[in-house]
């Protein structure tokens, strides 16, 4: 009777009504790729695009279920009624345990290598290969104590359902079994707290090193910008109060170290050479994230942060690696900052010692004329060339040269 109610139940007619509608609508919506990490093209078949899919498809398989419940229920009843022995639900029950535990195994294969296939790429970093050793390490530890308790559950649920030719034991207590399960994770545990503590402070080590480069990246809605130093290696300050349409990033020029900042399109690295990231934000939350690096930190208005990593593969090593001709690192925002989050990335290129200085070279200064004139700094004239008439002698063309 309660089965035939929840059936004849208007809500149940009217949320199944809308499930079938929006689901029809839904069979349209296909999407058959995607790209991947490294830039390249995925084609892995025909994907439906919407969650409400396998919603519906959850609930039908739960109805299904239900009802095939009730028609054991009734085919119980009627072996009863005509005095027949009725099913062993234990058996039944048990041999369910089983089916989930073979279900649930194969579900934990398929995840682990289909879904597996989809994790972070090779690490391009120094302290990204400690990152993938304790990921790797905790990911080992717990598949096996999953695999070990998921076979003692189910499997003892099996072997040991009700009957009547045992009776059940209880125990209600027993201090050695509480010591095993106690202690053992307790040291499993400690083991990948310690090992975890040791590499984040290897990670987030800010003991600042002679030859470190130091670069600014700010992101707002929905770009990043690039700070490099000039000659003199040291970047200027800044004060979010004095930006402007030619000073995007507020820098203060009261400060002689901004003079020679210079701006990039591209956060060019230099390999093997440690990288100062200082982070900024000049809007809202936004993170800086560059999953080959191993690289990610929020970017908060008015709290600056930095990371600091070392790049170890080249963009051309890894294109030969990806065998992909077209890979590029990418800087990412990794917080839905907005409408436009998507848009907001930045190509980054890992290249050798002389390939950066050649690169760097090339790089203008923030500090523009136009910038100048709305600072009400000096503006270099340009120089006419000098016509050195023809009977004036040296230390004269180099007088009026020194005058210019």
């Amino acid at each position: 009777m309660g089965f035939k109610k929840l059936i004849d139940s208007k809500k149940t007619q009217s949320l199944f009504a809308v499930l079938v509608l929006s689901g029809t609508n839904m069979l349209m919506a296909q999407s058959t790729g995607g790209t991947a990490l490294d830039g390249s093209t995925t084609d892995k078949g025909v994907m439906w695009g919407s969650v409400a899919y396998y919603i519906m498809l959850f609930l039908v398989l739960c109805l299904g279920i239900a009802v095939f419940g009730k028609i054991l229920k009734i085919y119980d009843l009627t072996q009863k009624m005509q005095g027949k022995k009725g099913l062993n639900w234990n058996n039944i029950m048990g041999i369910c345990c089983l089916i989930f535990l073979v279900a649930g195994m194969y579900g934990a294969y398929w995840s682990l290598t289909v879904q597996g296939s989809m994790k972070l790429p090779v690490s391009a970093s120094i302290h990204g290969v400690a990152i993938d050793d304790m990921f790797d390490l905790t990911t080992v530890l717990t598949l096996i104590v999953f695999v070990i308790t998921q076979f003692l559950l189910f499997g003892f649920l099996f072997m040991y359902r009700g009957s009547d030719k045992r009776k059940a034991y209880f125990l209600p207590h027993n201090n050695t079994i509480e010591k095993v399960w106690t202690i053992i994770p307790a040291i499993v545990l400690t083991i990948l707290v310690v090992f975890g503590f040791f590499t984040w402070q290897k990670v987030m080590d800010t003991t600042p090193e002679k030859g470190d480069l130091n670069i600014d990246v700010t992101g707002h809605q929905f770009a990043w910008e690039l700070r490099y130093p000039g000659p003199d290696g040291k970047l200027g300050d800044l004060d979010f109060r004095l930006s402007s349409p030619l000073n995007v990033l507020g820098i203060d020029y009261k400060d002689r170290n901004s003079f020679d900042d210079l701006r990039a399109d591209t956060l060019v690295l230099p390999v093997n050479k440690v990288i100062r990231l200082n982070i900024h934000a000049q809007d809202v939350i936004h993170s800086v994230y560059m999953p080959h690096f191993r690289v990610q930190l929020n970017a908060v208005p008015g709290l600056p942060t930095f990371f600091k990593f070392t790049p170890t593969i080249t963009t051309a090593r890894m294109r030969q690696i990806t065998d992909n001709p077209n890979f590029e690192y990418l800087l990412y925002c990794n917080k839905i900052c907005g409408g436009g989050h998507y848009n907001m990335q930045k190509v980054v290129r890992v290249v050798s010692q002389a390939e950066y200085q050649d690169w760097i070279a090339r790089q203008k200064p923030y500090l523009t004329d136009q910038l100048k004139q709305q600072l009400k700094m000096p503006v270099a004239p340009a120089l006419a060339p000098v016509a050195v008439a023809a009977g004036q002698d040296k230390s004269s063309s180099n007088r009026l040269a020194l005058n210019k």
